[in-house]
């Protein structure tokens, strides 16, 4: 998604976007460590707009940080988030209904786009990442470490989405055409937290 906007004269890119639980430092979710954020974002060339939540983050406390979060970036005159969302209608509208609270607009530059296309054009064109975590019940925990690749892409079981979109895993982008370098990481032990499997990833020293 960064890459397509990073193409079009028509948008001001102004910063990254994401939530960090504060009990761990690291990204919801992901479990991406703060400094490996502050790097993508270096190598990116942009500024990374950090909102902080509980863990665990009831809907209403999210919502909040979030709508406090937008509220200071509309004032210094920033009017649109973009998502890398796919196909999931739910989230596009929670997405959208909210931001009009703060009369910001939302932009989806991968709409609708085919994910199985789509994961194999990312990785042609270079896009370098890891699967930090995988959701068990979706995908085999073997495959939390591994590097998303055409490999990865081609042993995928029926029914896991290429891309992800379901929940099935997430990764962590280290290197592509969105970033002025590559971010260099090394990938550590596997363990599984909370009825999902994580692999934690360091910066290289």
């Amino acid at each position: 998604m960064l890459h397509i906007l990073q193409q079009d004269a028509s948008i001001s890119l102004a910063g990254l976007l994401t939530t960090v639980t504060e009990p761990y430092d690291r990204v919801s979710m992901h479990g991406v460590r703060r400094d490996i954020l502050a790097a993508q974002a270096q190598a990116a060339g942009l500024p990374l707009i950090e909102v902080p939540i509980p863990s665990p983050c009831p809907n209403d406390v999210y919502e909040a940080r979030m709508l406090a979060a937008m509220n200071d970036v509309r004032a210094k005159g920033i009017d649109t988030v973009a998502f890398g969302d796919l196909f999931l209608e739910d989230v596009r509208d929670y997405r959208v209904r909210n931001l009009a609270k703060v009369e910001m607009a939302a932009l989806f530059p991968l709409w609708q786009r085919p994910t199985p296309a789509l994961a194999t054009e990312m990785v042609a064109g270079g896009l370098e990442a890891v699967v930090v975590c995988v959701d068990p019940r979706q995908l085999d925990p073997s495959f939390c470490g591994r590097r998303f690749d055409a490999a990865f892409i081609t042993d995928l079981p029926e029914g896991v989405d290429p891309c992800g979109e379901n929940g099935e895993f997430h990764t962590l982008v280290c290197g592509g055409p969105m970033f002025q370098a590559p971010v260099g990481v090394s990938v550590g032990e596997t363990v599984e937290r909370d009825g999902f499997v994580f692999t934690n990833v360091a910066l290289d020293s």
